[in-house]
């Protein structure tokens, strides 16, 4: 059976192994999937992501978790634009996620980026998810 959304897939491995406090969760590793995860590195939501090979030459991607007082980083983790529905936005309609102590992700024709990233470059794109 093929995966209809990869991305909700991956949100929802991370939301479930920080509810059962695995020091890491994997998955199956997409160029589309490093660059979120890479994103939320950079953003302190997640220790590490690593791409490594294992049989066959499939590729997986090892997300370290990050907790804080034994409560995970990530509150809420949510999956905003869909392949139903899609949800595009402008540079001025680019959502804030409670008050800018969020994050955005945004898929723009310039990669992977926040909403911060994606107003001060000017561009919008697609909403893909919202962390906090």
């Amino acid at each position: 059976m093929s995966m209809q959304d990869p991305v909700a897939d991956m949100l929802t491995r991370i939301r479930n192994a920080q509810s059962r406090n695995k020091p890491s969760v994997t998955m199956p590793a997409s160029k589309l999937r490093k660059s979120i995860a890479d994103l939320l590195v950079v953003e302190g939501y997640l220790a590490s992501a690593e791409v490594s090979d294992i049989e066959n030459g499939k590729k997986v991607l090892t997300v370290e978790l990050k907790y804080y007082q034994g409560k995970g980083v990530i509150e809420t983790l949510k999956r905003y634009s869909r392949p139903g529905l899609r949800q595009y936005r402008g540079k001025d309609e680019l959502p804030s996620v409670q008050k800018g102590l969020g994050v955005a992700i945004i898929s723009t024709s310039k990669g992977i980026m926040s909403d911060r990233a994606a107003r001060a470059a000017g561009i919008g794109g697609e909403v893909i998810a919202l962390v906090a």
